[in-house]
């Protein structure tokens, strides 16, 4: 299922299509999917009532019409947002999804996961990771976090795969910690081969993001990186698509 190589490069959308849909909704996964990228990605956090919502932002205010933290919002008042709007009036609309409801909508599809922890709370890890077991996601995730103290909680506890990023990037960021992640994301400004060979002589995959023009994911594929995470999708499955014809 994770048989990525740098012919077959692995493409998932950016919090669905950030770049053309409004960011963590389930029209914007839907459309992802449509577009045929091998896997999401998508933010998650608690709500005042522990319901897991998909939100990047520790508040409302960029992505709904409300304002205020996600923690001080009820799940049922929540849904009362319009999380499209913002991005444009035909978005407008679009509720802030539940984890839930998406895992719902990809059960029956074979798209790999990438779940990044915005809330840096064990038990916020442990309740995604019983619903993505429950669902029955056992092989299909990984779990991306900028905290090394959720990654290796992660790691040691229920032993799936993690994703960390560079050193520089992380919070409580312990050697240690690297030990742990199957993968590494690296911004494209810092991308080069060089970085990408030292974390494949670790055993760690380079995970690329976000490269969203066809310059970008021909320096992806010439650094060797065989994972992006990409806002608009198009260019690296175009060039994909060439590569394997």
């Amino acid at each position: 299922m994770w048989n990525q190589n740098e012919k077959n490069f692995y493409v998932f959308g950016h919090r669905g299509v950030k770049a053309l849909y409004p960011e963590n909704t389930m029209l914007s996964f839907q459309k992802a999917y449509e577009m045929g990228v091998d896997g999401i990605e998508f933010d998650v956090r608690a709500t005042k009532d522990g319901e897991l919502i998909l939100m990047h932002d520790e508040t409302v205010d960029r992505t709904t019409d409300g304002s205020g933290l996600v923690r001080d919002f009820t799940f049922a008042e929540l849904r009362k947002l319009d999380a499209g709007v913002r991005f444009g009036e035909e978005f407008k609309g679009n509720r802030v999804p539940s984890l839930t409801e998406l895992f719902d909508s990809v059960k029956g599809t074979s798209l790999l996961l990438n779940v990044e922890i915005k809330d840096y709370e064990f038990d916020v890890v442990d309740k995604t990771i019983d619903l993505l077991f429950k669902y029955g996601f056992d092989e299909r995730f990984v779990i991306t976090c900028f905290d090394a103290k959720i990654t290796t909680y992660t790691h040691e506890k229920y032993g799936v795969k993690v994703q960390g990023f560079p050193d520089s990037y992380m919070k409580n960021f312990e050697e240690s910690a690297r030990r742990h992640f199957y993968s590494v994301g690296i911004a494209m400004k810092d991308l080069t081969k060089e970085l990408c060979d030292s974390y494949k002589k670790a055993g760690i995959d380079p995970w690329c993001w976000s490269p969203d023009d066809e310059d970008g994911v021909r320096h992806m594929i010439e650094c060797g990186s065989t994972l992006a995470t990409c806002n608009n999708p198009l260019p690296a499955l175009k060039i994909r698509g060439e590569i394997n014809k």
